[in-house]
């Protein structure tokens, strides 16, 4: 009922919001005789500002269509190797005409990037892939929004997204590839591999887990406070809906998108507040460039999508409630999820020294699990100043985080991992 409410509420101030679209063109345009009347800027830029609030905002594009790789600029082409009913595989192809560019491309590492699937888009992953492309062949998890997902396709569980990691994996050849995965994806990724090692698959030559909740139980934040302090019947009771008619995926329970982007606005509300009126100023004075990269940054944060109900009550309850993974009981087809088994990847760790989502030492709990891995296969990287965001996302990661990582898959970086912080126990 209320995702219907929702609907019908967007529907009844759509008017309102392609109002103030137009009148944020009439005020703000030199041509028009609006734009010469005084406050007109000040209008303007409220008009827009009630328009960015309540238009909707569709999935965004990756728009890569071009970067520099072994000194050439090289043309980018996306386009989808496999897909399946609730996620796409993507490959971005790069191109060029310089015979010792194309050699060297030829030779760069191929890296399988797991992207989020928790409630933003994969395009949320835009910089990560770009500065990617500049050394290696990447291939990027691009998960659908569960409400355009027909209800025939069947259910999405957390046991589902590892299998999806594993065929990506054997299509692509795991002992040619290096993993990826950032934030949510570190646990079901881990668990992929694991299974993979002890079915004797092949697995790949490296896994890089940044920022994500392997052990929620350290450092808890206020997202792990949330999962552990309600019942799993609250969530279920309070913030699963079905999907109403008008979509491919109508009757589906899910966890809606705004109810998702609700959740992420109310973590830093005067943050989010002050960027608003931030946003206004800027236009007010015609600040154009800040003007324009505030609407590029909510373009990406306020686009979001739908997650399949049995994939999220799940998780809520394997990852942050009952912690099976560390605990050695999570049991998926019949088999239970052992990181020991692994001993033919190496293992990097990344966290943010600020990030509130995975508090500082979830991600590297994987080394205390992955305990046969040799001492040489593992390194653990901690970015100073950086958020949850900064690990994969803006100057921090392209300058900090990416020649580490970089380093890592060309086996130029190793090491036994720092030991777990004082205080912080080891589970």
């Amino acid at each position: 009922m209320l995702y219907t409410l929702h609907e019908a509420q967007r529907a009844l101030l759509s008017p309102v919001t392609y109002w103030s679209e137009a009148c944020a063109r009439m005020f703000s345009e030199q041509s028009s005789w609006l734009a010469q009347l005084p406050g007109a800027s000040r209008v303007a830029a409220g008009c827009e500002l009630m328009y960015r609030i309540g238009k909707d905002y569709e999935k965004p594009e990756f728009g890569i269509h071009e970067v520099e790789a072994h000194g050439h600029p090289v043309a980018v082409l996306q386009h989808t190797v496999m897909e399946k009913p609730f996620c796409k595989l993507l490959r971005f192809k790069r191109y060029s005409d310089e015979p010792d560019c194309i050699e060297a491309m030829k030779q760069d590492p191929a890296v399988l990037v797991v992207a989020p699937l928790s409630g933003h888009h994969a395009t949320l992953l835009r910089d990560t892939v770009r500065t990617l492309l500049a050394d290696h062949k990447v291939f990027v998890t691009d998960w659908t929004d569960a409400r355009m997902v027909p209800l025939e396709e069947g259910a999405f569980r957390l046991e589902d997204y590892v299998d999806y990691v594993r065929e990506f994996m054997r299509h692509r050849g795991a002992d040619r590839l290096h993993v990826i995965a950032v934030c949510q994806p570190t646990v079901p990724v881990l668990a992929a591999v694991s299974l993979m090692a002890a079915a004797g698959e092949a697995t790949p030559l490296s896994l890089t887990l940044m920022g994500g909740p392997v052990d929620p139980r350290r450092s808890p934040t206020q997202v792990n406070t949330l999962a552990t302090t309600k019942p799993l019947s609250w969530f279920e009771n309070n913030v699963i809906h079905e999907v109403p008619q008008g979509y491919p995926g109508s009757g589906r329970a899910v966890y809606p998108g705004f109810l998702q982007h609700a959740g992420f606005m109310a973590m830093n509300p005067d943050r989010h507040f002050q960027s608003h009126w931030d946003f206004y100023m800027d236009l007010v004075r015609g600040d154009l460039d800040d003007a324009d990269a505030h609407r590029r940054f909510y373009d990406e944060y306020n686009a979001v999508l739908d997650m399949a109900a049995e994939y999220y009550l799940d998780t809520i309850e394997i990852v942050f409630q009952q912690h099976l993974l560390p605990k050695g009981e999570w049991v998926i087809g019949g088999e239970r999820v052992r990181p020991e088994t692994i001993t033919a990847t190496r293992l990097l760790t990344i966290e943010g020294e600020l990030d509130d989502i995975s508090g500082v030492g979830q991600t590297r709990a994987a080394h205390d699990l992955c305990t046969g891995i040799p001492a040489a296969g593992h390194a653990h990287y901690e970015a100073e100043g950086a958020g949850h965001y900064g690990i994969f996302s803006g100057r921090r990661w392209r300058e900090q985080v990416y020649p580490k990582v970089r380093a890592f898959i060309r086996g130029e970086l190793a090491g036994t991992p720092a030991p777990a912080r004082r205080g912080r126990a080891r589970r």
